[in-house]
C-alpha cells in the first residue's frame, strides 16, 4: 500500500515518502504548514489513492476528545423514562459514537482525518494520547472495549496557533509541507486549469511570487487564494499584458481582492504604490 499522488493533487516526493513512512510505521501523520497549502485535502487523496474510506473530524475551539471517542445523551434518557419509552432499558441507545469509533469498527481498513488539532484546548491531544496508541477505548456505560478491526491511516493536520505536548509529538511522524515553489505551482495550476494559456500563468505567477515577498505583508497569499485569482483572471478574461503593468500607480494587481484578505495589507500596498508614484515624478 503505497501513496504516489493523484491526478488531482501534486504531491512532492518528500511528502510522498512522508504518507508511506506513516502508513508504514502506524504512526499517526501530523501535517503542518502555511493554511492553503493543501494540508486537509491531503487525507481525502490518500484515501482516493488507496481506496480506502474517509473520516473527518474537523476540530473547534470547542471539541473535545471525548466527542472523538463517543457522548452519552443522559438528558435524552431521562426524558424518555419519564414518557415510559422502552429503549430506556438499554443504554445502549443514548451512545452517540464518534468519530474514531466510526473508524476503529470499519469494515475496511480507513482513512481518519483530525483537522487543526491546535485550534482545541492545550490538553486535546494528551486527552488522545492512549485510543491513538493502542487503537482502543473502554466504554463505561456498556462496559465493552471498541478496538480497531482495522488499524485506521491517521492523518493529523494543524497551522500551528498552539504548540503540541512532547507525549503526542513523539507518537506521530511530522511533515512540514513547504510553499510550492514555481515549478511546483505550475504544476499545481496545470491541474486546476488544464490548457491554460502559458502567458498569463507566467505572468500571474510573476505578480503573486512578487506579493508574497512584500516585506510587511501580514497574509501572504496562498495556493488556494492564487487559483481563486487565476478562475477571476479568466472569468474577466484580463489580459496579460496588464499584469505586467509597470506604471506605479497600478501595482495593485486586478482583482487583487481574491490574493489580499485585510485591510492592513490593502493599505500597504496602496502606500508602496503611492511612494513608487512619487519617486517616479
Amino acid at each position: 500500500m503505497k501513496f504516489a499522488g493523484t491526478d488531482s493533487y501534486v504531491a512532492t516526493d518528500d511528502l510522498k515518502v512522508a504518507v508511506n513512512a506513516a502508513i508504514t510505521l502506524q504512526r499517526p501523520l501530523l501535517i503542518k504548514g502555511e493554511p492553503g497549502t493543501g494540508k486537509s485535502v491531503l487525507a481525502s487523496q490518500v484515501a482516493e489513492a488507496i481506496g480506502a474510506p474517509l473520516i473527518e473530524w474537523h476540530i473547534k475551539s470547542t471539541t473535545k476528545a471525548q466527542q472523538g471517542l463517543y457522548e452519552y445523551d443522559a438528558v435524552s434518557r431521562l426524558r424518555d423514562g419519564q414518557l415510559g419509552d422502552e429503549r430506556v432499558h438499554d443504554i445502549a441507545n443514548y451512545i452517540k459514537r464518534g468519530k474514531l469509533w466510526e473508524a476503529f469498527t470499519s469494515p475496511a481498513r480507513s482513512v481518519l482525518l483530525i483537522d487543526e488539532i491546535d485550534k482545541a484546548d492545550i490538553e486535546f491531544p494528551n486527552d488522545l494520547l492512549q485510543e491513538l496508541d493502542r487503537m482502543e477505548f473502554f466504554v463505561y456505560e456498556t462496559g465493552e472495549t471498541i478496538k480497531a478491526k482495522n488499524r485506521p491511516i491517521v492523518l493529523i493536520t494543524s497551522n500551528n496557533e498552539k504548540e503540541l505536548p512532547d507525549a503526542f509529538l513523539r507518537r506521530c511522524f511530522f511533515h512540514f509541507i513547504k510553499f510550492p515553489d514555481a515549478e511546483t505551482m505550475r504544476r499545481i495550476v496545470d491541474v486546476h486549469f488544464p490548457g491554460l494559456k502559458g502567458r498569463l500563468v507566467s505572468e500571474a505567477l510573476r505578480v503573486f511570487y512578487e506579493l508574497r515577498d512584500v516585506p510587511g505583508l501580514k497574509k501572504k497569499p496562498s495556493t488556494s487564494e492564487l487559483l481563486d485569482w487565476l478562475k477571476l483572471l479568466l472569468n474577466e478574461d484580463v489580459d496579460p499584458s496588464l499584469l505586467r503593468e509597470s506604471d506605479p500607480r497600478k501595482l495593485v494587481p486586478p482583482l487583487a481582492g481574491a490574493l489580499i484578505k485585510n485591510e492592513q495589507d490593502a493599505h500597504l500596498l496602496e502606500r508602496l504604490a503611492f511612494m513608487s508614484r512619487r519617486r517616479s515624478e
